[in-house]
């Protein structure tokens, strides 16, 4: 891998990565690069997903939650994410994100959301509830080294058979 930070994973391909204390820093030097393309659409930035949760293995793949006052201006942000070398991928992957992809070897990923809506505020609350628990971080870790052996190639199927998890822990 030639990614500084270890990133990288194709889009046909399930793989878990151990923790890296790294992605914070490979977080913050995206969100950085993002926030001073983009000005003034964005509202706040935050890491999310497993790698933002120390000790938790993770896809090797940096999600950033990019909160924006309008959906509409996500897409309003194409060119300048176009730039940073990211890929639209628009609005039907996760319902209320719009998503932008970097890299052929995906190595980050940035979720345009509302900010302060429903997304913005259940994304964050999964994330922190894993930060704060170790035994719920460990039983996630659990859940997703089993899954990415049984979904190797097929990531809709390994995030689709997270949900019961994911809505458990939201639901404490």
């Amino acid at each position: 891998m030639s990614d500084p930070f270890g990133l990288g994973l194709r889009q046909d391909e399930n793989r878990l990565a151990e923790a890296n204390p790294e992605w914070s820093r490979a977080y913050a030097e995206e969100a950085a690069r993002i926030a001073s393309a983009l000005g003034p659409l964005v509202v706040a930035i935050e890491h999310y997903g497993s790698t933002s949760v120390p000790g938790l293995p993770a896809k090797p793949i940096i999600d950033l939650l990019v909160g924006v006052r309008r959906l509409s201006d996500a897409a309003a942000s194409g060119p300048s994410m176009a730039a940073l070398g990211y890929e639209d991928r628009g609005r039907e992957i996760v319902p209320g994100h719009h998503i932008y992809g970097k890299g052929l070897a995906r190595t980050h990923l940035a979720h345009f959301v509302e900010y302060g809506q429903e997304e913005w505020i259940v994304t964050l609350r999964f994330r922190d509830r894993l930060r704060r628990d170790p035994r719920l971080r460990d039983d996630y870790a659990a859940l997703k080294r089993r899954l990415v052996v049984e979904h190797p190639t097929d990531r809709r199927a390994y995030t689709a058979a997270k949900t019961a998890f994911v809505q458990r822990v939201l639901a404490l």
